[in-house]
């Protein structure tokens, strides 16, 4: 299959089944061309609303979502107003690109129930946002003719106004059969994004690791302003910024090799100050803290920033 015979408009809105350019061919703006593909939203979220915005200033249109809560239909609204609101198979029914942004767990049983209602999908491309899955959550609607595509765009959404001026610039995390690479990375580029290929049998490991890094930062920067207060700071995320700015920055540029501290110094009788000052205002800090703690050692250690002795007296500090 080539790219221009990946999206036929066989939907009763079509945008004409022509193919995703990428931005800074020479074509003309966005404003100025018609429409080249209609797309249909099956969950108005954050995400779906965002990206369907994004198509739109890439010459796409969004013809339909689908949208249950009050909150997503006034993100239709506001963020789609040429969209009329529809159930998830008169969507799809309508659209050449679907988006199904959807929680991860309501994916599986999407797919396999558009199929069972007899959507027609035949020459559509259904594309979902989710990192845990690549395209095999698909299946049932790739067995029924769908073009199936993963497109994880690595950013948080928010549901704010700079939710899509965030898209520009970020990895997509992308899978999709080998025919259909062409088709979705053109759509990353179109939304501003750069595509990342992800194996189907990575997405795991790969939506692990940046629920890990992202999701878990957050709370630790919570707990360390929550910490700072207690200690009476009254202005922690002030004190924080400039560290851990300077913290991400260097872990981005050097590695471990950005790493300071007192575990990196093998400064056991510190570190052991902090495990016991921990466990009188938050037991839950002190258990996350021993766990990483023990995790920056093992690495500090076989980077050869440790030496062996200095890790044997944190590790029995660290003993739990």
């Amino acid at each position: 299959m080539t790219p221009s015979s990946a999206a036929p408009g066989n939907g009763p809105v079509s945008g004409g089944g022509t193919t995703p350019h990428t931005p800074g061919d020479g074509q003309e703006s966005p404003e100025d061309r018609p429409a080249r593909l209609a797309v249909g939203v099956v969950g108005a979220g954050r995400v779906g609303t965002a990206l369907g915005v994004a198509l739109t200033r890439a010459g796409h249109r969004v013809v339909a979502a689908a949208a249950v809560s009050e909150r997503s239909r006034s993100r239709v609204e506001e963020r789609l107003p040429g969209a009329g609101v529809a159930p998830p198979p008169e969507v799809v029914a309508a659209a050449d690109l679907v988006l199904l942004t959807v929680p991860d767990d309501e994916l599986p049983e999407l797919a396999g129930g558009l199929v069972s209602a007899g959507v027609p999908v035949t020459g559509k491309l259904i594309m979902h946002t989710s990192g845990r899955y690549g395209t095999a959550v698909l299946a049932p609607l790739t067995r029924a003719g769908a073009l199936p595509l993963a497109l994880h765009p690595v950013m948080t959404f928010t549901g704010r106004p700079d939710d899509v001026s965030r898209l520009t610039g970020i990895s997509f995390g992308v899978t999709s059969p080998e025919p259909l690479r062409p088709v979705a990375e053109a759509l990353v580029l179109e939304m501003g994004g750069e595509p990342v290929w992800i194996t189907e049998d990575a997405r795991p490991l790969y939506h692990a690791a940046l629920a890990g890094g992202a999701n878990h930062l957050v709370t630790l920067v919570v707990e360390a302003m929550d910490l700072l207060r207690a200690a009476g700071v009254a202005e922690p995320g002030r004190m924080l910024g400039p560290l851990l700015g300077a913290s991400l920055d260097n872990g981005l540029r050097l590695g471990i090799d950005g790493l300071t501290g007192p575990v990196a110094r093998g400064d056991a009788g510190t570190v052991s100050d902090h495990i016991d000052e921990l466990g009188k205002v938050s037991p839950q800090s002190r258990r996350a803290y021993i766990a990483l703690a023990r995790l920056t050692a093992d690495r500090a250690l076989a980077a050869g920033m440790l030496r062996p002795e200095d890790a044997e007296r944190l590790l029995e500090a660290l003993a739990d």
